[in-house]
């Protein structure tokens, strides 16, 4: 399932979100002109090592910032801002642009620390935006039970467009992510190495459940209209 927009706008331009998708895009485009050896120097230099990490030494916590903003590949990169893209949008609408801005940054952090300390190899960096995305999609989860997501289904070959609500689509994906992960911790030490991040998007998700609704207190609930579902 891919998907293809959600059917709630937002009400104000989400000035914070495009700015996090444009850092990602530099850096991931001069990540891009960088030569194969410079880039892994430059990964093991700012992705999340948890070798390299310490609690007590405040020096080696900059990558729990920097990893979420590289990218290992196209697909990578195109996917985790396409749907940033999509939900991003209406969380910083609901929370306010500056909490959004901190709510981000601290769900990136927090997902970092979960891979780190459940599914990381110890001398394999971390990278990726997904965590913090993941922390932006447990706030949509919350705030918009009633949205529905227009989603992409090949079948055979034909493609299918459907309307899933919003909830259905989150709360799938996030159980898949919580079974691989779950799989992965029943793997050999290193078996994952290089794979997917389940434990960031595992972390990042619980961590928008639990701290959404305390980000967005004093904030007014916008008020649903009929118009807000479209494509008419």
């Amino acid at each position: 399932m891919f998907p293809i927009k959600d059917t709630v706008r937002s009400r104000s331009f989400p000035i914070v979100n495009w700015t996090i998708i444009i850092l990602n895009t530099l850096v991931f485009l001069f990540e891009m002109s960088l030569s194969p050896l410079g880039l892994e120097r430059f990964i093991r230099v700012f992705g999340l090592v948890p070798a390299k990490f310490s609690l007590v030494n405040p020096l080696t916590w900059y990558p729990l910032l920097t990893h979420m903003f590289l990218h290992g590949g196209w697909v990578h990169f195109l996917s985790n801002m396409w749907t940033l893209y999509i939900f991003g949008d209406n969380v910083e609408d609901r929370l306010g642009s500056g909490r959004y801005l901190i709510y981000y940054l601290l769900g990136g952090i927090f997902a970092g620390l979960m891979q780190m300390f459940f599914g990381g190899a110890p001398n394999v960096p971390s990278i990726g935006a997904s965590g913090a995305i993941a922390a932006v999609l447990g706030a949509y989860f919350l705030f918009f039970p009633h949205a529905q997501v227009i989603t992409f289904v090949p079948v055979f070959w034909m493609p299918w467009f459907v309307n899933i609500p919003a909830v259905v689509y989150l709360g799938f994906w996030f159980i898949s992510q919580l079974f691989s992960g779950l799989l992965a911790l029943a793997l050999p030490a290193g078996a994952a190495a290089g794979g997917i991040a389940w434990w960031a998007h595992i972390g990042g998700f619980v961590y928008g459940l639990i701290v959404a609704r305390p980000f967005s207190y004093g904030r007014r609930p916008r008020r649903w209209y009929l118009d807000e579902y479209y494509p008419w």
